[in-house]
């Protein structure tokens, strides 16, 4: 069932992810047998956010401006509050954000990963979660939000936090395998 052989999964991020954020879904997804590929729009590392201070470096896999949607079947969206606020500013972030709800993929984001989603235009109609301080502007950019560890809806996994991490790995492998889900089931 959570078998993800033979999948590529896209993890866009930057400088200022909450470490935890990337670190441990990384590693959900490849034990799961994922190949995972970090995306951000520069080079060689960046930096994680650590609680209150900066974190480890992970490796950047390609360069955002050499992905392709299209070469992957899912997409992370980690969080931190540096993170995709730095990401939402570039315009071709928030395209590769956009392929992959026009094509239908599964993505998954947590804590304040949703940002892309409301500067991507995907959220109207959907119900989600986040990071509590979120909840206004995905509301206004017509989400439905909810104080919960996990949400599907759809092909959309979200989740508030780091403490909801293994909850957001299983519901995200579920989805990322090609489980049929119930639209709006909560984990």
């Amino acid at each position: 069932m959570d078998n993800l052989s033979g999948k590529k999964i896209a993890i866009l991020s930057t400088d200022g992810f909450e470490q935890v954020e990337l670190t441990e879904p990384k590693k959900a997804l490849e034990q799961a047998g994922a190949k995972t590929e970090v995306i951000s729009p520069h080079s060689g590392e960046i930096k994680g956010w650590k609680s209150t201070d900066w974190g480890d470096k992970v490796r950047v896999d390609r360069e955002l401006k050499a992905a392709n949607a299209d070469d992957y079947d899912a997409l992370l969206l980690p969080g931190g509050v540096m993170n995709p606020d730095k990401l939402r500013m570039d315009p071709a972030a928030v395209s590769f954000v956009k392929k992959f709800f026009d094509s239908g993929k599964p993505v998954a984001a947590i804590c304040h990963g949703p940002q892309m989603l409301i500067e991507a235009g995907v959220v109207k109609g959907r119900k989600l979660t986040s990071w509590p301080s979120l909840k206004t502007d995905l509301k206004h950019a017509g989400a439905e939000w909810t104080d919960q560890q996990v949400i599907v809806d759809k092909n959309l996994t979200t989740s508030r936090k780091p403490d909801d991490i293994p909850a957001f790995n299983r519901a995200m492998i579920e989805q990322f395998s090609g489980v049929e889900m119930m639209a709006g089931r909560h984990a």
